[in-house]
């Protein structure tokens, strides 16, 4: 990436040129593998044609642009300006937002090239990529195409494994999204700190939860991205205003007296193909001399999956009642009283997850069900973090699987029941509950699919996983 982006700033390589193939392939790719929603042609070659009289102009600026002429992928639920934004559902077909979220803004200042807006389960809600909108195809794995990217960042993930151009994806994450579809497709995929990134301009899953992170084919790439758009944002008012590390630098800082906590309780009823790959990666850690111990972490493992849920659910009932046809999403012809015209537009128009979820949301936030559920959900919440940070006092860092089993085939999650769906979530939810960094590492491959480890810091330690990740580039 850097010998790329120092060949764009001397005019080694056309921006125009390039932007062009990049085009052309992003097309190729996405008549096989689905990664792409929309590709966003004119607004690519029209940044790359401002971008190239500057560089032909010899401007002072050029030189201290991070990211110039890199592709930059972006999932569906961030908002591009003049780009169909959608959220992978139907209810938001045709919108096209009249302003950038705060990431794209800080992207396209340092010089990337949005190339489009990549696919994902419907305002993200799922593990496979599978739960898309009604008119959108599910995208599929690079290593298989018979199974499932992971979700709901699949078409971010994919794109970063399969992209021979110089790319890099902007996920999300609420409960996973990020670090799953990177273990599904063999990528890094970088989950930050609650609050480290703004998400202004994010289409909102669950207020409390949301997070924007990079997803990438090698861990540089992924720390460029993140040290690009992090940062306070007056705009966002969950933003820390905390100065932004030099991450990239990270990779190449030595590791000294570092001690990783071992989670035993998430190694229970997984794939033992994966356990293994996870063992060999727990070796290569140890012989680069960093010191591992078994530890036990039961509350997060046993009820971060339940705890998630309630909260997710809640937030999401809602953060979807504002799509009613009304001022906002696909409208209808006015009939009937607000209430069949609502259930009409919603019942149309979103897909039967999203129903489910808010049907979930709504029930836990019911008059004489709050306290029983949400109200101990935010409880258990706060107990999770503070079992956390008792584990960082004494670790950098803890290990665990990221997915339970390897990529699925789409026949496999047919048969799955909406339960076993949300399983899959189980090593993820807790690190996103307690709005910690966390990182998925590609350790290895089984029947030629990948296996990814997960790496969970303390609260603004983005800098330690990446000094950790940094063993396995």
């Amino acid at each position: 990436m850097q010998d790329f982006i120092q060949k764009i700033k001397n005019n080694e390589i056309d921006i125009v040129e390039h932007t062009h193939k990049i085009i052309k392939e992003s097309k190729k790719i996405n008549k096989e593998y689905n990664y792409f929603n929309t590709i966003s042609e004119d607004l690519a070659l029209e940044q790359a044609k401002e971008l190239h009289k500057k560089i032909k102009n010899n401007d002072k600026e050029i030189k201290n642009k991070k990211l110039l002429g890199v592709a930059v992928s972006v999932k569906d639920n961030i908002c591009v300006k003049n780009v169909e934004s959608t959220a992978g559902s139907r209810i938001l077909k045709g919108y096209k937002p009249l302003f950038d979220a705060t990431v794209i803004k800080k992207a396209k200042e340092q010089g990337a090239i949005i190339i489009g807006k990549t696919a994902q389960d419907e305002f993200g809600f799922g593990s496979f990529s599978v739960n898309v909108g009604l008119g959108f195809k599910i995208p599929k794995n690079p290593f298989d195409k018979q199974r499932a990217c992971g979700g709901s960042s699949g078409g971010a993930a994919g794109l970063s494994q399969v992209a021979e151009f110089p790319h890099i994806a902007l996920g999300e994450s609420t409960g996973g999204s990020i670090v799953e579809p990177a273990s599904f497709c063999g990528v890094f995929g970088l989950c930050p700190t609650y609050g480290r990134v703004s998400r202004y301009g994010l289409i909102d899953y669950a207020n409390s939860l949301d997070k924007i992170g990079p997803l990438g084919k090698n861990l540089y790439d992924s720390a460029l991205l993140l040290e690009t758009i992090s940062g306070f944002d007056n705009n966002e008012s969950t933003t820390i205003n905390k100065p932004t590390e030099n991450y990239t630098k990270s990779i190449s800082n030595k590791i000294k007296n570092m001690k990783i906590g071992i989670i035993k309780e998430s190694f229970k009823d997984i794939d033992k193909k994966i356990e293994k790959n996870i063992g060999n990666a727990i070796k290569t850690l140890e012989e680069s001399g960093i010191k591992t111990q078994e530890i036990s972490l039961k509350l997060p493992v046993e009820h971060g999956l339940s705890t998630y849920y309630i909260l997710a659910t809640s937030e999401a009932s809602t953060s979807l009642a504002k799509y009613c046809g009304m001022r906002y999403g696909i409208s209808d012809k006015l009939e009937g009283n607000f209430n069949e015209y609502f259930t009409k537009v919603r019942s149309h128009n979103l897909g039967q997850e999203a129903k489910r979820r808010i049907i979930l949301g709504t029930f836990a936030r019911m008059s004489g069900y709050r306290d029983a559920y949400y109200i101990k959900a935010t409880k258990v919440r706060t107990k999770i973090v503070n079992e956390y940070k008792k584990m960082f006092r004494k670790f950098d860092a803890l290990i665990s699987p990221t997915a339970p089993i390897l990529p699925p085939k789409f026949s496999e999650i047919e048969k799955l029941s909406p339960l076993q769906n949300y399983m899959m979530d189980i090593m993820t939810v807790s690190p996103n509950v307690a709005g910690l960094p966390h990182l998925n590492v590609p350790v290895g491959f089984e029947n030629k699919l990948p296996v990814g480890m997960l790496m969970t810091a303390d609260h603004l330690q983005e800098s330690k996983l990446i000094q950790l990740g940094s063993v396995f580039q």
